[in-house]
């Protein structure tokens, strides 16, 4: 359960038995790095922070850089269910009494503090997909489940009862609200969906769920990946993005006009209207990894559909889109994927909308079509980049996207990504050899 930002943690440990504190933040890879810190030493851990080299991790650091400092945020402290003597809270990054630019927390509540500034409170929720695969990696973990069309698969999902159960046990304790547990679309996947909230707090939970959930399959001796594309014909693992914003209080949904015929207010309609206006960019961050561009660019999997988006377009009640509007007052994202960086994901849809706020931005001309099957009919419309490196020249490209997420952190992320893809480009794979062997 979160406490107040201004708790103290020795306290909150002697009150709640607990023995050591996680105190973890996350890198711009999406890496969660920790120091375990017992309670004992956690006041002076609360004041000055726990000390990181930066550069062993993924932040555009060097070895001379001076010692970067996690500065526990006691609202976001998470007794572990599993382990209760054991606490994690999520850090802001601090160097030479600065907040560091390029942290993704950091970056988040920059972006969240524009908004507030402008009387916006974002509520957002996630829905996170992922497999439950044999520890090396090589298949999925349960053999029996092969069937052709696996969602809502109710034996396979039964036969993972000890492991979703545990875990959805586990957010009920933590007062998320978890509402729905299922078996998705591909053999061996599945998704649990709990309450949305205040972006940052969201964020958070994104953050800590992705360690419970692979944290509870090792215990059963499993491995959990939220890999986005992790076997080829199975549908990829998405996460997909629920988007509202109220008013300061958190009380009035100010996306939501019952006279319209979507739901949407205009104020709505212009942060979508940043959504699609910067989607190409957004990609760099939604999708940020090389195998991101298997699963938007897929081709048809074995269930029949791939359940992501090519182009930038929108929709009322349709899968098929990379914008969806499933109810009043609110739209769906299903561009991002499982590898998106829980801090990053958040900053950059809202970055996104509050150009599209600033802007007056339209969304564009609606589609119902299936775009599945019509797709190709779409001809004034975006395609969203076939490769993390198009991604990338996008999203260098789009000046106000970076400005708002912060300069610093925009060329810190394109330096390391860059490095990323070329690390890649340069790795020979078995295709080449099958194709090129004999030119």
């Amino acid at each position: 359960m979160a406490h107040s930002g201004s708790q103290d943690l020795a306290q909150v440990a002697k009150e709640r038995g607990i023995r050591y504190f996680m105190i973890s933040y996350t890198d711009l890879f999406g890496g969660q790095r920790a120091k375990l810190v017992p309670a004992q030493a956690i006041g002076d851990m609360q004041k000055d922070g726990a000390g990181f080299a930066g550069f062993a991790t993924y932040l555009d650091m060097t070895p001379a850089h001076p010692d970067l400092f996690g500065m526990p945020d006691p609202a976001a402290l998470i007794q572990l269910p599993w382990k209760k003597e054991v606490a994690w809270v999520a850090a802001d990054c601090v160097m030479e009494d600065k907040h560091v630019a390029q942290a993704p927390r950091v970056v988040l509540k920059n972006v969240l503090r524009k908004a507030t500034d402008q009387g916006l409170f974002v509520k957002t929720g996630v829905e996170c997909e992922y497999f439950l695969i044999c520890p090396d990696g090589s298949a999925i973990s349960d053999e029996k489940d092969n069937a052709a069309k696996p969602c809502y698969d109710q034996q396979a999902l039964m036969r993972r009862y000890d492991v979703i159960s545990e875990i959805c046990d586990y957010m009920l304790e933590l007062g998320w609200g978890p509402y729905q547990n299922d078996h998705e679309d591909a053999n061996g996947q599945f998704e649990m969906n709990w309450n949305f909230d205040d972006a940052l707090i969201t964020a958070d939970r994104h953050s800590f769920f992705k360690f419970m959930v692979k944290s509870v399959a090792e215990k059963h001796g499993l491995r959990a990946t939220f890999m986005p594309k992790p076997f080829p014909g199975l549908t990829g693992n998405g996460c997909h993005a629920h988007i509202s914003v109220w008013d300061r209080s958190g009380t009035t949904n100010a996306f939501l006009d019952n006279s319209d015929e979507m739901g949407l207010s205009q104020q709505g309609y212009h942060f979508l209207g940043g959504i699609m206006r910067h989607a190409e960019a957004l990609a760099a961050l939604t999708n940020p990894t090389v195998n991101s561009y298997k699963r938007i660019n897929a081709p048809r999997t074995l269930s029949g559909a791939t359940w992501s988006p090519n182009t930038v377009t929108w929709t009322g009640n349709n899968r098929t889109h990379m914008v969806r509007v499933p109810g009043k007052g609110r739209f769906e994202l299903r561009l991002p994927d499982g590898a998106a960086n829980p801090y990053l994901l958040q900053a950059a849809i809202i970055a996104a909308g509050l150009s599209g706020i600033a802007h007056k931005a339209s969304p564009g001309r609606r589609y119902d079509i299936d775009m599945y099957q019509l797709g190709h009919t779409v001809t004034d419309a975006p395609k969203l980049p076939l490769n993390l490196l198009d991604a990338l020249r996008n999203f260098d490209r789009d000046g106000e996207l970076k400005a708002t997420l912060g300069e610093e952190f925009a060329a810190a992320y394109l330096k390391l990504k860059h490095a990323e893809w070329n690390q890649y480009a340069s790795h020979f794979t078995q295709w080449e050899r099958d194709n090129t062997l004999d030119v």
